[in-house]
This record gives structure tokens, sequence and C-alpha cells, in this order.
């Protein structure tokens, strides 16, 4: 396989055109987090979009034993086609226009009708439609959501119930194309729903909850068939960007959860998402992730099922791997993805934090300590890197 890092791949998605020029942002973190797919591609090909870090790689592959050669995308198009099992973050007509320009041949790539039924899959309606499905099965389930396709019935929707809710758009990026409703839904609001409607075919709103923890579970889909692949327990701002994930054990991350619910609801849960991904959809080939939420009520504890599906790999599923292959069972520690802003900051932090917490590893597994997952230098902006700890360390 050839594993690439496009993290625009939901701003593409939601746009659509071959052509789509995504924001410098996104852009830049395609670039600086490049190398990414080295922690979860299993010692398959990655491929690079900027210049390659060979001392970077070199390490790598001395402290974990990781051998994925490293390609630039230009030098794809030498590769025989045979061999060629492209797997980006997510497909989108950007990436394999992308693709075909480096001289990829059409029929080793996705057709435009699967890259169609993908954006379908990832329209947020059909988050709505499981999370109403799921609570048929079990009423303790928490969240209420809906899909509006006319402003009216939104404005009545919005008029009629109390607290504060948030309006999302039916495509985005991550942590992206959402806004909340602070009481009642001013005219800039109301003009912003109206062109997603007009833009998107509709527009989902949710009350506001009282959350305690997003977590999601996370699976793959082959030939029809989900399979649970393990948890994310991950940290979000008050706009619901990404901001890092717990690396810690699934049965601890159970343990942990079951502070406020119950094991045995997260395997029902479990089982009943199984069966509603292969039924919603079907055609899906790859990872995908269910966001999902404790909620504090009036009543104690409870749980949000269904938040958001994100239909590609995404950064839970990448430091649950990370930490089945690189790090001792015995500690945890934090994946982050941060963002400096101006030139030479990331690199400061980055020696500061490889002096303060020198890596100590056995058997290619970290037992605590700070490590860069993407290369640094004085240009770089974004950095994903974790800081593990054994239980007994004090940090």
């Amino acid at each position: 396989m050839y594993y690439i890092f496009n993290p625009d791949n939901d701003l593409a998605l939601a746009n659509f055109s071959p052509s789509y020029t995504p924001p410098a942002s996104a852009v830049k973190l395609g670039i600086d987090l490049s190398l990414l797919p080295l922690w979860y591609a299993d010692n398959e090909a990655v491929v690079a979009q900027s210049n390659i870090d060979d001392s970077f790689i070199a390490n790598v592959n001395k402290l974990f034993g990781i051998s994925s050669k490293v390609i630039q995308l230009s030098e794809m198009s030498l590769i025989e086609k045979s061999e060629l099992n492209i797997t980006p973050w997510g497909w989108s007509p950007m990436i394999k226009n992308k693709l075909l320009n480096a001289g990829i041949e059409a029929d080793v790539l996705p057709t435009n009708a699967y890259i169609g039924t993908i954006r379908e899959y990832s329209n947020r309606k059909n988050a709505v439609a499981v999370l109403r499905e799921l609570k048929t099965y079990d009423n303790k389930y928490l969240g209420d959501s809906y899909f509006f396709t006319d402003i009216e019935d939104l404005l009545v929707y919005l008029s009629s119930t109390e607290g504060d809710k948030a309006l999302k758009m039916p495509l985005s990026g991550s942590g992206r194309g959402l806004i909340w409703v602070l009481g009642s839904i001013t005219d800039k609001q109301t003009d912003w729903a109206r062109r997603v409607i007009r833009n998107q075919g509709g527009v989902v709103a949710e009350p506001k909850l009282d959350r305690v923890q997003d977590f999601a579970m996370e699976f793959s889909m082959s030939n029809g068939v989900a399979t649970f692949e393990g948890y994310s327990l991950f940290e979000t701002a008050a706009s619901g960007a990404y901001m890092g994930n717990v690396l810690m054990r699934d049965n601890e991350i159970e343990n942990y959860l079951s502070e406020y619910i119950s094991i045995e609801q997260l395997h029902y849960l479990q089982n009943q998402l199984q069966n509603q991904l292969q039924s919603y959809f079907p055609l899906y080939e790859g990872i995908l992730g269910v966001d999902m939420m404790i909620c504090s009520t009036n009543n104690g504890y409870g749980l949000y099922p269904c938040v958001e599906i994100n239909m590609r790999m995404n950064m839970g599923m990448v430091s649950h791997i990370f930490y089945e292959r690189f790090v001792d069972n015995q500690s945890k520690g934090h994946y982050r993805v941060d963002y400096f802003k101006k030139p030479g900051e990331a690199l400061t932090h980055h020696q500061k934090m490889t002096m303060d917490f020198p890596l100590i590893l056995e058997n290619a597994r970290i037992i605590l300590g700070y490590m860069a997952l993407t290369p640094v230098d004085v240009d770089t902006n974004y950095v994903a890197w974790v800081d593990i700890k054994r239980p007994t360390d004090s940090r």
C-alpha cells in the first residue's frame, strides 16, 4: 500500500471539485505532517508531499524498526500499476485529480461514483438517522439531532425549544462548519443557515448538552462487514476542534468510562453500531470513527452514542495504532497535534521537550518521554507529538 496524509479531505469532499484549492492552513498541515503515516502504515510505503527528511526517517527506523519506504508523489508514476494500492487519509475528487496529474492511471483509482458515495455517506444527516435508530433500541441514550431542509422549519424548532443549540453544515472539515445559537438565533446566523441549506441541501440542529468526556469507537469496513478496532479517548476545544488523544489500553479506557456508564452498555453499543454501519454504509471500504460523548444530566450521567461519523482515517485511530505498536502497555500518555504560529516556535518547543523529557525505550517501545512523530525545523508550524509517562512518574 501507499499511504498519503491529506488532512484537507473533509473540506475537499464538501467542495467536491477536482480543482478545489484548500486554505493555506490545511495545506501547511499536510506538509508538516506529511510523514505521519509512518506510524500507521505497518511498514508499507508512505507518499511524502514535502521534502523527505532522511535523518528523521533513519532515526525512526533505528528506534522502532520501521521499514516503510518514503517516496515523493512525483515518483508514483514509476511504480508498476499492479503494485499500486493507494490509501489516502480520505478520498475526494481533489486527491484523485492530484494523483491523475502525477501520472497515476485512472483504473487503479476509485471511480467518481464511489467517491460520490463516500460524500453521501459522510453527510451528517446519516449521523442524525443513526442516532434516531439507536434511541429506538435503548431509551437511555441521550441526544437529539435534526436535519432541516427548510429554513422556516428550522426557525420554528429553534424558537420552540429551550436552551442553546448547535447548527452544523452537513459536510465540512473537522471542527469546522459549526455555529452556536445562544438563546435566540441572530439575523447573521439565519443568513448562514439559509446559505447552508441552499448549498448543501439542509442543516443539522442539536440542543447543547453538558459534555463531560469525548470519545469514539473506531471501526474498519471491508466487503460490507464492520469490525470494531478500538477506542479513541480524545479532547476537544469549546469550538469542537480536535486537541489530542489520551494514550492508554482499550480496557483501561473502558474502565475509565465505566465511572460514568457501564462497560456492558459500551459493548452493547459496539454490537449495535456494527450492524448499523453495515446497513447504512455497505459499500464503504476503510477506517471510520463514530464520535460520542458522556454527558451530565439532572438524573446522572448518560451516553450520547452518535455525534459524528467520520468516513476516513482519523487522529483517534492513529493514536490507537501508535499506542498498540510503539508504547509499553504499562505506560500512558498523550498524543497531540499542536500549532505554532511564529517561525522557530515549534523547533524551540521540540528542543525544550526533548531535553526536559528524554525518550526511554525498551524493546522498541516507549517507556516514558517526549517524541515528535513528524519532523520539526525552523519553518514548522504543525507538530504531532507524544508525551509518555509511567503511573509512578510524577510529571
